[in-house]
This record gives structure tokens, C-alpha cells and sequence, in this order.
């Protein structure tokens, strides 16, 4: 007898791509130690260092567009997408710790930021579509396993980095960035070839994919739906706010707190640490009470935490802000994402989710760029403001947008 679409008693899918999941946000969350090395080795000033991340961004950006076309298109070569998108991220960090080239380094960034969008589509997509009635359940868990990636990455990237002491039975000096960064090529290709392997089932639920024409009237019917729009824009201002906050704390702990690699990772897993509990929590509920109160709520937290910083800015205050804000940065992305998937039409999953990631990255592009004018002029106070005031945008934002399930 077939399984409902909507039930839990297989969650090998669910359990599987999130750690996936996982391991790909340990490799990009790598970048965030491994950037302000990058910077002082290559003599870059803040707005060169910032090109980077906004190349990343842009590349980011555009590979959801391939990414969602192939993913409602050839809804049964789901594992392949996935692999080819871990195979991408390890192609980038070679040419990273290859090179001290800024171009090459740009390169590899654009690869690194190519390969990790390449993976929303297919797999945020599948799972929408294979657990419709639990959508916020099933993309929270999946953000959940990016969240353990985000918190064990920085500091075991930090220590390989600078060398971890324990007394007088732990003694290593550490590894070069660059020896770091070829080394997490070998992570990426054994979790695209294990996808391969294991994962063939994915996309198993769809009767049939579509062709181009049919694609392309389904994709224009969502740009025209205003609602979706708004959402778009408004996962678009999360992002941009977990990208200047975070890109530009690692910089402050580094040239102005003069942080070792290490107590560094440490901060930035704070950032998602706390979140890896709160994610599944705000994903039932959103579920169950709507999308809009838990997102209204969280961002709204978010601001308060935000401007806190310019009170709290260095000890423990500063390392419980960062904490309690990780409560929030990561665990609104789904819910919006959830949001998104309300409305769009079964078989359009996949596209549903690259236009979010495609206004994440189009925002994340003026990001990094516009953040780091405002860091080089007014430190990271400015900016806590700047991305404070973004919070209190997105709040007013999804005040007035409708959310309720269409389809």
C-alpha cells in the first residue's frame, strides 16, 4: 500500500539530507575563519575583502537559476544534483589553497558560493513535496543539520588552524590556511559520493517532470505573484542581515579583540549553536499556529539583540548576545521558506526555492560591500545598527504580507 506524502514513518530522507546539509555548511562555514587570514595575508583592504564574499554571493545568486530548472525538471536525478554540488564546493577550496592569487582566490570563492546554493533547490524542493502537511518541520530539520555544521565548523577549522593546547597531553601547533582548505576537499567529495549511493530515492514522489515550456509558464505565474515576492525580499533581509553581522565579526574579533583563530571559531558557532534546538521547535510551530507569528516574533528578537550590541560589545556580554541571537538567525530562514512553499503549485517546489535563494543572494551581493563601507568608518557598531535596522524592515514587512496555504 503507498505511503501518504505526509508521513513520518520514513524520515531516512529527512535524517540523510540533513546531514548533508551539514557537512556542506561545515565547508562554507570554513570560509568565515579561514577570511580574516585570507585578508591579512594578501594585504586586502575592507572593501577588497568584501568583493570576495559579494562574488561569492553573486555566484550564489545565480546558481539557483540552473538549480530549480533542473530540480522540477529531472525531479529523479535529484541525488546527481546533489553531488554536483559537493564536488563543486571541493573544487573551490583546492583552488583556494592552491593560490595566493586574488583573482584565482575570487574563482574559488565563486565556485564555493556556486556549489552551496546548487543544493537548495533539489533538496528543500524534494523534501516540500514529500511531506507537504509538515513542511516546516521537515526544511527546519534540514536547517538543523546546517546549524550543527555551522557550529562544529569554525572552531575545529580554528584549531586546525592555530593548534589546540590541553595541559601537557594535547599539543598542536596547527596547520597553514591554506593546508585547511585543500584539506576539507576531501569532506565534499565523499559526502557527494555517499548522496550518489544512498540517496537515489530522492524525488521518488514526483509523477512525471516537466519540460521547458511547462517549466516556464509554471515559474512566471510565481514572479507574478505578489505575495511570493514578498517573501522573497523578505528571506532576502534575513540573509543580508546574517551576512554583514557575521562576515564583519569575525574581521572585529580579529583586528580589534586580536582573537586567535581558535577563541574566533568559538564566537561564530555561537551564532548557530543555540539555533540547533530552536529551529525543529519554531518549525512545529509554525505549523501549527502559522507562519507569520513565529516570524514576526523572531525577528523582532532579533532586532532587540542587534542594537544590544552596541552596549555589549566585548567578555561574556558579548558572547551571551551572540548566543542568543543564534537562537534566531538561522531558525527564520525555513519558516520563510515554509512560507514560500504554501503557496506555490505541487511540482514547482523546486523553483519555489531557488527564487528564495535568488533574493537572498541578489540582496547578499550589496551586502558585504555596503557593510564594509560602513565598518571601515564606523566599526562594528555601525554595523550592529545597520543590520538592526534591517530587522525592524523585515518585521514592518511581514506585518502586511498575507500567509496562508493556497495550495
Amino acid at each position: 500500500m503507498k505511503k501518504k506524502n505526509n508521513s513520518f514513518s520514513g524520515l531516512s530522507l529527512v535524517i540523510g539530507l540533513s546531514l548533508g546539509h551539514g557537512i556542506k555548511h561545515f565547508g562554507q562555514g570554513a570560509l568565515t575563519v579561514i577570511g580574516p587570514l585570507l585578508k591579512a595575508s594578501l594585504s586586502l583592504s575592507e572593501v577588497s575583502y568584501a568583493l570576495i564574499f559579494s562574488s561569492m554571493n553573486v555566484s550564489s545568486g545565480l546558481s539557483n537559476i540552473p538549480a530549480g530548472i533542473l530540480s522540477d525538471m529531472y525531479r529523479r536525478k535529484i541525488a546527481w544534483l546533489l553531488a554536483i554540488s559537493m564536488f563543486t564546493i571541493s573544487f573551490g577550496y583546492l583552488l583556494i589553497g592552491l593560490t595566493k592569487i586574488y583573482i584565482l582566490i575570487l574563482v574559488g570563492v565563486i565556485l564555493i558560493g556556486f556549489g552551496t546554493s546548487f543544493w537548495h533547490a533539489p533538496a528543500f524542493g524534494t523534501l516540500a513535496a514529500r511531506y507537504p502537511q509538515k513542511k516546516g518541520f521537515a526544511l527546519s530539520m534540514h536547517l538543523t543539520g546546517a546549524q550543527i555544521g555551522n557550529t562544529l565548523g569554525p572552531p575545529i577549522i580554528g584549531g586546525l588552524i592555530s593548534g589546540i593546547t590541553l595541559g601537557s597531553f594535547i599539543k598542536f601547533s596547527g596547520f597553514g590556511w591554506e593546508t585547511v582548505s585543500m584539506l576539507l576537499v576531501v569532506p565534499m567529495i565523499l559526502t557527494g559520493v555517499l548522496v550518489l549511493v544512498f540517496f537515489k530515492s530522492a524525488g521518488i514522489e514526483s509523477d512525471s517532470n516537466w519540460s521547458f515550456q511547462e517549466y516556464w509558464e509554471r515559474t512566471k505565474t510565481l514572479i507574478e505573484d505578489k505575495i511570493i515576492l514578498g517573501l522573497i525580499i523578505l528571506g532576502a533581509m534575513r540573509a543580508s542581515i546574517h551576512t554583514s553581522f557575521q562576515l564583519w565579526l569575525a574581521v572585529y574579533l580579529k583586528e580589534e579583540l586580536d582573537y586567535s583563530a581558535w577563541i574566533i571559531g568559538w564566537h561564530i558557532a555561537l551564532i548557530t549553536a543555540a539555533g540547533i534546538i530552536s529551529t525543529p521547535i519554531m518549525g512545529i510551530l509554525s505549523d501549527k499556529f502559522g507562519r507569520k507569528p513565529v516570524i514576526q516574533i523572531s525577528m523582532s528578537l532579533m532586532a532587540i539583540y542587534l542594537f544590544l550590541f552596541l552596549i555589549f560589545d566585548e567578555g561574556i556580554g558579548l558572547v551571551i548576545l551572540i548566543g542568543l541571537l543564534g537562537m534566531f538567525f538561522f531558525s527564520v530562514m525555513p519558516i520563510v521558506t515554509a512560507a514560500t512553499m504554501d503557496r506555490v503549485p505541487k511540482g514547482s517546489e523546486g523553483s519555489g526555492t531557488a527564487l528564495n535563494f535568488i533574493g537572498m543572494s541578489l540582496i547578499g551581493f550589496m551586502s558585504p560591500v555596503i557593510s564594509g563601507i560602513i565598518y571601515a568608518k564606523y566599526n562594528f557598531e555601525g554595523i550592529s545598527i545597520f543590520a538592526g535596522v534591517i530587522a525592524v524592515s523585515g518585521i514592518l514587512l511581514c506585518t502586511f504580507l498575507p500567509m496562508k496555504k493556497v495550495n
